[in-house]
């Protein structure tokens, strides 16, 4: 995921992913049986996990029983996905310091979810039965219309997410077996369908802790060898300050205002991904929410050690010639795993990105099946009979179709992809995040803010995509969604303000200050 010059920089970050063709091939006996196992495992977990998927509220929220290091582990998997190992160093050996900019709210986004979204979501999710994101917001505005344009949001982010990650698995799946992007694409759905559509969330969130310990572990390993390789930290400095200041410079290669629209983007914008805050209504014992910022952090800077090791290492190693500068950014880790690290550290590594990526894929489409199934149906006044059978037909449905876009993959896979995190964020963040903190909103605010949301981010990254338009530089879509989304939502709940308590139903004010 690389920074090509392309008008919208979201765009540029998912479009390089497409445009890269494949990756390096590692098609060695050690990484192909690591990546056996690491399979087989997955395989035993689903079969586990599908005993203990009985009734719906299994299937999408594991029966709210999930503890809170599972959780944790959970959510950091869904959070990074392969982009931490793949794309991510790739973007710090492109642009810098200025890449560091998309993790660094991490702890801000947690403590705030845990503070603003957590116990509440889970509250209401005891005395409404809420299953989903959308089944909260209209809950919270007594609207099926909120409800409903949340569920279409969600379904429209889903489906262009997953293809864009199941590109990116097949691609991983392709450089480790050799068997074509095509084969590793199916391959790679199969299996994540198989533990998906039979254990559901349950499925996920434990498959989630086995390839976040793994991704935790790995990511150490690696940066002692970016360490190793470069010269420690102090030698990677001296080099690259040598050779190109401006890397090591708070914003890296970046203008201020795209870092700092990164920082804002992913930090504000973090409270809307429904694949993390859907996993809130699991948490067993709300109580334990106090520590969930510091087990989340935690297990975040560790994951991202490879992200800014390898980066920085890999740069400095080009800049000494001990290794030819990237044609694809998105190489970074794969050539430095082959040149500078054991083959038996290369092979966690390389499974570590397929599971990320296939954590990501399970959150993905048990939300997206929940908006088809559940959402969007009551939203029309009507309730699907038997939600957990057709929460695992509509599973199969979203799978199969997302697979089909990623094998036609080109500039459509990444066009998908590239408008859902700004869409999560601009059509969830003020009707939810918000929402549950602000007596004061209104039906007609949320209402607002979730279309405007919805029909901004759509029409400005069409019109990037067919290259009739595009922001000035550091100006994302994303970014100015989210802002007209907040301010619509608020000025319309302001200007309806006296419909404000007929709004709130009393259970849920209660919620809201407890």
């Amino acid at each position: 995921m690389t920074l090509p010059g392309l008008p919208s920089l979201e765009f540029g970050l998912a479009a390089a992913l497409v445009q890269a063709a494949e990756l390096p091939h590692v098609v060695e006996p050690t990484i192909v049986w690591v990546a056996v196992a690491y399979f087989a495992v997955v395989t035993v977990i689903g079969a586990w996990a599908t005993r203990r998927t009985r009734t719906a509220g299994d299937f999408f929220v594991a029966g709210k029983g999930i503890g809170l290091v599972a959780l944790s582990l959970s959510v950091m998997s869904a959070t990074l996905s392969g982009f931490a190992f793949i794309g991510g160093p790739g973007l710090v050996y492109s642009i810098g310091l200025g890449a560091m900019f998309i993790i660094l709210p991490a702890a801000l986004t947690n403590a705030m979810g845990a503070w603003v979204l957590a116990k509440r979501l889970r509250l209401m999710a005891e005395v409404r039965r809420t299953i989903t994101l959308p089944d909260a917001i209209g809950a919270r505005y007594r609207s099926p219309l909120a409800q409903g344009l949340a569920g279409v949001s969600i379904l429209v982010a889903v489906i262009g997410y997953m293809a864009t990650n199941i590109l990116a698995l097949g691609l991983v799946i392709d450089a480790v077996f050799g068997i074509g992007v095509g084969w590793g694409i199916w391959l790679g759905m199969g299996i994540t369908m198989a533990y998906a559509v039979g254990g559901g969330i349950v499925a996920g969130i434990y498959t989630d802790v086995f390839q976040g310990s793994l991704m935790a572990l790995a990511s150490v390993l690696v940066f002692l060898f970016t360490l190793r390789a470069g010269g420690g930290l102090s030698g990677i400095s001296e080099t690259i300050l040598a050779a190109d200041p401006g890397f090591l410079g708070p914003w890296g290669h970046l203008t201020p205002i795209a870092a700092l629209s990164f920082f804002f983007v992913f930090g504000l914008g973090s409270l809307g991904q429904p694949h993390v805050i859907h996993k809130f209504f699991m948490l067993r014992d709300p109580r334990r929410l106090r520590w969930y910022p510091l087990v989340t952090t935690l297990a975040l800077i560790v994951a991202m050690l490879l992200y800014f090791g390898v980066g920085v290492s890999v740069k400095a190693l080009t800049v000494q010639g001990a290794m030819e500068p990237l044609a694809n950014p998105d190489s970074a880790t794969p050539l430095f795993l082959i040149n500078f690290t054991p083959l038996i550290l290369a092979a966690l590594v390389f499974s570590g990105v397929a599971a990320a990526i296939m954590s990501t894929v399970n959150s993905f489409m048990n939300i997206g099946a929940a908006a088809m199934m559940h959402d969007i149906p009551v939203s029309l006044g009507k309730r699907v009979e038997n939600e957990l059978l057709w929460g695992r037909i509509c599973t199969v449905i979203i799978s199969i179709s997302a697979a089909l876009m990623a094998q036609h993959s080109g500039m459509l896979v990444a066009f998908l992809g590239v408008f859902g995190f700004g869409l999560f964020a601009s059509t969830l963040v003020p009707a939810l995040a918000i929402g549950l903190n602000w007596q004061g909103a209104t039906r007609a605010g949320a209402i607002a803010s979730i279309a405007s949301g919805l029909i901004v981010t759509l029409l400005f990254e069409t019109l990037a995509f067919f290259e009739l338009y595009s922001f000035p530089m550091g100006v994302t879509v994303a970014g100015l969604s989210l802002v007209l989304s907040i301010l619509l939502f608020f000025g319309v709940s302001w200007v309806t303000r006296d419909s404000a308590a007929r709004t709130l139903d009393p259970d849920i004010r209660i919620v809201m200050e407890a």
